[in-house]
């Protein structure tokens, strides 16, 4: 793997973007896209800099070895692995809150034809404030299991 590839993968194995790359270095879009094509080299300056960024040695950058491609393609492998892990909890996380206001929705339409049949209430006031109060407890516990997740 020469000086381009490991550039191009070190980026992406980061998900970032050229312009993301290029902020952090202090050079253009353009630069980066040439240093990622191979049109051109990086001065010994921005190649400290790169190994600074991406916390690798200028060996690691400089140097082709197979050890290095190895070890560049387990971490982009492990950044998708983690990505998927966190869209998977995202996803978790939605179906949960959603079946919260499945529940509690039941529950209201439950005390509501209580009431109707039992009770006779047809108030669309009461009927009204038992809907507020259903949302007003699913909001509150929707944003305590939420705080929950954030400081796991």
């Amino acid at each position: 793997m020469d000086l381009a590839e490991k550039i191009l993968t070190l980026r992406k194995s980061r998900n970032w973007t050229q312009d993301q790359l290029a902020e952090q270095l202090d050079v253009s879009r353009q630069t980066i896209s040439k240093w990622e094509s191979g049109q051109s080299l990086p001065e010994l300056d921005k190649i400290i800099a790169l190994s600074e960024v991406y916390n690798v040695s200028t060996d690691c950058l400089l140097k082709p070895s197979k050890v290095d491609n190895l070890s560049l393609k387990t971490e982009m492998l492990e950044n998708q692995q983690q990505q998927i892990l966190q869209r998977e909890q995202k996803r978790h996380r939605q179906f949960i809150l959603g079946m919260y206001a499945a529940a509690m929705y039941s529950l209201f339409l439950a005390a509501y034809f209580i009431g109707h049949y039992y009770f006779e209430v047809w108030n669309p006031s009461v009927i009204f404030s038992e809907f507020l109060i259903a949302t007003a407890i699913l909001i509150f516990i929707c944003a305590k299991r939420i705080k929950q997740w954030n400081r796991d």
